[in-house]
């Protein structure tokens, strides 16, 4: 069976502890990671529980089925999101750290392989679906590990100070994740400068087709050597060149030369309405 993605669970991670009690037990693939079994989520997504943190899950990706490795799936996390400011909201990154810390697991100046169509959809699906929520939907920069040879990317819940995540969110990331797609018309791009919730890039992949994969915030831009952001490129599959938050970021040294620069208008607005459904294909739970 070919799968496109593998949702991972960590059971450290009270989000992703959350949205796996959603799903119940689903039914077993007969392939394991290490003494976990492998469960099929949806038609094309699989699902595998870990017992520790997420982000210093380094080479997870080294310890897949080599069947399942070999089809090179995009890894998926739901995860818990925090902030100094303890905003509810959803959030969706890639992962690396590209910089010369790495205080959350991953390596300095190390960039983890993007998935920027599937990033996309995810941000889109949340947008929608956090509507009726009242709450956001928003990119965040490149940050924190694990390190990964595959594509990877975080889809997270904040909700602040509450001891727990709020069941309608649970609910919304529960139905969002099966219905993660790739929109074949999004133009891709590297997203240089901007905030850490990189709202110009949301916007433009909430409003126009543009898929990004890495996405290097301006405080990332202070520390930026030459061969980092040619990782940053290299890893972001599909990339037509470079969409920058503000016009003085392009002269960034170690931004020369990674390729064209594109303009806000260089991709077609979108049909806002196309990503308003979320119809689940769950597969329904067994106890094998």
């Amino acid at each position: 069976m070919h799968v496109d993605f593998l949702v991972v669970v960590s059971d450290a991670d009270p989000v992703a502890r959350a949205v796996a009690r959603e799903w119940g037990t689903l039914p077993a693939t007969g392939e394991r990671v290490d003494d976990s079994p492998i469960r099929e989520l949806s038609d094309g997504v699989w699902l595998v529980r870990r017992p520790g943190r997420h982000v210093h899950d380094e080479g997870l990706d080294a310890r897949l089925p080599e069947a399942l490795r070999s089809q090179r799936p995009t890894l998926v996390f739901p995860s818990i999101h925090r902030s100094g400011r303890n905003i509810h909201s959803f959030t969706v990154h890639p992962l690396g750290n590209p910089g010369t810390s790495a205080d959350l697991g991953g390596r300095p100046r190390t960039l983890v392989p993007t998935d920027p169509r599937r990033m996309a959809s995810a941000l889109r699906l949340l947008h929608e679906g956090a509507k009726g929520l009242s709450l956001s939907a928003t990119y965040e920069a490149t940050h924190h590990g694990p390190a990964l040879g595959l594509p990877a990317f975080f889809v997270e819940i904040g909700y602040g100070e509450l001891a727990e995540p709020p069941s309608e969110q649970v609910r919304l990331l529960r139905e969002v994740i099966p219905q993660i797609s790739v929109e074949p018309a999004d133009r891709v791009a590297l997203g240089v400068g901007g905030g850490h919730y990189a709202p110009h890039f949301s916007e433009l992949t909430l409003e126009r087709r543009w898929a990004f994969g890495h996405l290097l915030s301006r405080h990332a831009l202070e520390s930026l050597d030459g061969p980092t952001a040619r990782t940053a490129f290299d890893q972001t599959p599909g990339a037509e060149g470079v969409v920058f938050a503000r016009a003085q970021d392009a002269s960034h040294s170690a931004l020369q030369g990674l390729g064209p620069r594109l303009r806000d208008q260089d991709a077609p607005r979108r049909d806002v309405g196309s990503s308003s459904a979320l119809t689940g294909d769950v597969r329904s739970a067994s106890g094998t």
